[in-house]
């Protein structure tokens, strides 16, 4: 038997005769579950979101994709768990900007860097917030609504579902904004912030804009403003603060992150398969009824947005002065 040993040169031109990729054949994923790591608790919007591409992606790549609730300390326990994974493409996380922007910059005992450990994968959709007033409020804009609370110093509260929510921080960047007067009065979830200001007990909040409609529809809650940079398809009416403030955007977001050091190929595949799952008429028309503006982006394009939300939000957080630690 004659032994035949290629060199260097041999290979690589026995390469170049092999069909395009051949030589450079990457292993084929996924061949077994992937999970989508939330950390937060099921049933948000976010979760929606997640939920409906993993169930499409599962049914076109023939492979289970799962969201996995790893809920605690405000979406830490989780963001760390996906940190922590193997990068081998199997763990993924779903960020928004609680846990992958607001918390980093309010905390310093975090184990992680988000711009260190995990790398965007894909910007899938924005949602925006809705700042809404106490109909016995004598405004119907928020131009009214500044002028009157310097008209009437301390005599404003408004409700947050916690110290350095979303919620709370956005209309803190309102009040940076425009010179609002009010007062922040912090409370545990959004629905109980709507039901105080039908009490009486505060005049104003920003809260998801699922959540506001039937307060809206009966009369106990006015809409001033939505936070996003454009007008939301479901309250068309409602003008945005950026019409007040010009570039003004406060909005919630969906980004999917990997855990860095995930191949770039399998990056790329993700990326590309989950805005297909994001271009379906169905999965759309579902998202749109959330109130989501549907993006779907590069796996560059996420990383330049979410480094300017890092910014934004710690700004806010910075302006705020909300620390958890």
């Amino acid at each position: 038997m004659t032994t035949i040993t290629l060199g260097r040169r041999a290979l690589m031109t026995l390469a170049a005769g092999l069909p395009a990729g051949a030589a450079l054949a990457q292993p084929a994923w996924p061949t077994g579950t992937v999970r989508f790591v939330f950390p937060f608790t099921p049933g948000s919007a976010v979760d929606v979101v997640a939920r409906l591409v993993a169930q499409d992606l599962s049914e076109r790549l023939g492979q289970q994709f799962i969201v996995e609730s790893r809920t605690g300390a405000g979406g830490a326990i989780g963001t760390e768990v996906a940190a922590r994974a193997r990068p081998d493409g199997y763990t993924f996380l779903v960020g928004s900007p609680g846990n992958m922007a607001i918390g980093p910059a309010m905390r310093s005992d975090l184990s992680y860097d988000v711009a260190r450990d995990f790398t965007a994968i894909v910007h899938m959709v924005n949602f925006p917030q809705v700042l809404v007033v106490s109909p016995r409020l004598p405004v119907r804009t928020l131009a009214e609504l500044v002028a009157y609370s310097k008209a009437n110093p301390g005599q404003l509260n408004y409700a947050s579902s916690g110290v350095g929510a979303t919620n709370h921080l956005a209309m803190e960047m309102i009040r940076a904004a425009t010179g609002l007067a009010a007062t922040h009065v912090p409370y545990r979830g959004g629905l109980v912030t709507l039901q105080a200001i039908v009490a009486g007990d505060v005049q104003m909040c920003i809260e998801g804009i699922l959540t506001v409609p039937p307060f809206i529809a009966d009369g106990r809650l006015r809409a001033l403003a939505v936070t996003g940079p454009d007008r939301s398809p479901l309250m068309p009416d409602v003008p945005t603060v950026a019409e007040t403030v010009p570039g003004f955007d406060a909005g919630a977001w969906v980004i999917m992150f990997a855990p860095t050091g995930t191949p770039a190929p399998i990056i790329e595949k993700l990326s590309e398969e989950i805005r297909t799952s994001l271009a379906k008429p169905a999965i759309r028309a579902r998202l749109q009824e959330l109130g989501a503006t549907v993006t779907g982006t590069t796996p560059a394009r996420a990383a330049e947005i979410h480094r300017a939300e890092l910014a934004k939000w710690r700004q806010a957080v910075e302006a705020s002065g909300a620390r958890t630690n």
